[in-house]
């Protein structure tokens, strides 16, 4: 297979260089093959707002696992768990991502990308500081943001995360 690439300069002149290259397949369907495994497997975390939203805690298809955006919920009351301490939170969080990932047969050690979203950026020294005892050998590629607020007031932190099993 051979790509022409034509540069344009300012001057209008034309310089044009072709590259070799080894000729890829390419499949009619473009999404890699970690997603194209049949079999669709969910995780619910019972929260009432997964009946009223449509979501659940995770999915698993193929080898890529998708674990929504999880918050510091005690499982056993419902209600916000370590109240104003945005580290015990994020602890607290990466526990529970941690047993959601068990529940599809992976680990944290599959994860490849997290997202935080924090209330008050001032946080991010706790949030980094707990999310780095978790991931500090692991290193996914990772986001942290500030949003002006989550579903509950007491609420600091919530983590999505992305694992690829294997």
């Amino acid at each position: 297979m051979s790509i022409s690439i034509v540069r344009t300069r300012m001057s209008h002149r034309k310089m044009s260089r072709t590259l070799n290259c080894p000729a890829q397949p390419v499949s009619g369907d473009l999404l890699p093959s970690m997603t194209q495994s049949t079999v669709r497997r969910s995780v619910s975390s019972s929260s009432p707002w997964e009946a009223t939203v449509g979501y659940c805690r995770a999915v698993r298809k193929g080898t890529y696992i998708a674990v929504s955006g999880t918050t510091s919920i005690d499982q056993d009351t419902g209600l916000v768990a370590h109240k104003g301490d945005a580290y015990l939170q994020t602890k607290h969080i990466l526990s529970l991502i941690s047993q959601t990932l068990k529940s599809l047969d992976a680990s944290i050690e599959d994860v490849i990308r997290t997202r935080m979203f924090v209330t008050n950026i001032k946080d991010w020294e706790q949030v980094g500081k707990a999310h780095g005892e978790i991931f500090g050998n692991i290193r996914p590629a990772a986001t942290m943001v500030e949003v002006k607020g989550l579903i509950d007031p007491d609420l600091l932190v919530e983590i999505e995360v992305d694992a690829i099993v294997g």
